[in-house]
């Protein structure tokens, strides 16, 4: 591969890039050269080159203006990216980018360009809009939500999926296409590398890295805590992560002070990739209690860490999670259940220890840089190849 791809979603990137997006595309630069459409951290647009070629969109305060953005805005940056750079692959990063995109590459096809498209899915596209937030009108929501990601997985060349669950979500909603999959980009060396010291006297702790919405269940973890924070007097509980949605955060802290626990629970806010790798090597355990992920990124993180782990049996947590093994599952908001395994592991220290040497060298071969390349190739490989097919076909006309 060795054309010009553009990846257009709702991603977002600072300026100059955080380690792990820099690792990212400067791994990608093999494939070729490659355009970003997304959106910078602030309500500041930005154009610059760092690895790839970056425009950004300003980060309005409310959803409704980012997705205004990325419809009304979106079309001109893909005609540009098109007509001036000539770029031959679209990879929107979920059906509803997909629209956009797919709407363009219609466009440009009257004018003598042919493009490829690849849709791809990270999530439950259906449903994690409406669980992420309280939206009003859901059901005319759900009803352009749908025609739209119909629109776009219909006239896509290839579809990409990050686990079996969004896999088999693609194959309800497009049976007959071509499905790859491979998981989410991870930055895991630095984890590896914690992992590998073998950290041996752990802090008595439980932790979470992750967003602060509805979605990820955080509720359920700090009562599941306060079921054993007496039994377990020595053990306090972590919170990393940016409060997404800030009324949840807030109601979270309030659910800390109204259980007594405000000396057992720290919330430390969004950590750079080395210090999460750091906190999670300390760790005895990171639980992830989503109601719904795509893949779960932070799971397989914490165990090239060493760390095992727990979480809920949704998305594509059961693939990672080998149960007794490297972890344990739990259904969705069960903090009966929670709770027992918290106490498990901190009752079999040595146990534990085992486990999350398993998890180690479980997540050392799950991920690695040359996959999610390759995979890449593949779909890139794939839209040309359709490009292609498109091109003999009008000139045979």
């Amino acid at each position: 591969m060795t054309g010009k791809v553009c990846f257009l979603g709702g991603a977002r990137y600072r300026h100059p890039l955080d380690p792990t997006s820099a690792k990212k595309f400067r791994a990608m630069r093999s494939l070729g050269e490659i355009f970003v459409i997304g959106f910078s951290m602030d309500v500041k647009p930005r154009i610059f080159s760092e690895q790839a070629h970056f425009y950004l969109l300003p980060q309005l305060p409310l959803p409704v203006f980012r997705y205004l953005e990325l419809f009304l805005v979106g079309p001109v940056l893909i005609l540009w990216v098109i007509l001036f750079h000539r770029v031959r692959v679209i990879v929107a990063q979920s059906p509803y980018e997909g629209i956009v995109a797919a709407s363009m590459i219609k466009m440009v096809s009257w004018l003598g360009y042919r493009v490829g498209l690849a849709v791809e899915v990270h999530g439950d596209f259906e449903n994690s809009l409406f669980a992420y937030r309280s939206i009003k009108f859901s059901p005319m929501y759900r009803l352009i939500m749908n025609h739209a990601a119909r629109y776009s997985l219909a006239r896509a060349d290839v579809l990409r999926a990050i686990s079996d669950s969004t896999k088999q979500q693609l194959q309800r909603w497009a049976p007959s296409a071509e499905i790859l999959q491979f998981s989410a980009w991870t930055d895991i060396e630095p984890f590896l590398a914690r992992g590998r010291t073998g950290q041996s006297d752990r802090a008595d702790t439980v932790l979470y890295a992750g967003v602060l919405t509805p979605l990820k269940g955080v509720h359920h973890l700090i009562a599941a805590f306060g079921r054993i924070a007496a039994t377990f007097a020595t053990v306090n509980l972590v919170i990393a992560g940016a409060p997404q949605n800030r009324n949840y955060a807030a109601n979270l802290r309030k659910q800390v002070r109204d259980a007594n626990l405000g000396s057992r629970v720290q919330f430390i806010g969004h950590l750079p990739q080395v210090e999460l790798a750091e906190r999670m090597a300390e760790a005895s355990v990171l639980v992830l209690p989503s109601e719904s992920e795509g893949f779960g990124r932070v799971l397989l993180e914490a165990m090239a860490a060493g760390t095992p782990v727990i979480g809920s049996r949704v998305g594509g947590i059961p693939e990672l999670i080998t149960e007794g093994s490297t972890g344990f599952l739990i259904g969705p908001g069960d903090e009966t259940a929670l709770a027992a395994k918290l106490s498990w592991l901190f009752g079999n220290r040595q146990q534990a220890r085992r486990m999350g040497q398993v998890a180690h060298q479980f997540a050392a071969q799950m991920f690695t840089t040359e996959r999610y390349l390759q995979g890449y190739r593949e779909v890139f490989a794939l839209a040309e190849q359709a490009t292609e097919r498109n091109e003999h076909a009008a000139s045979a006309l």
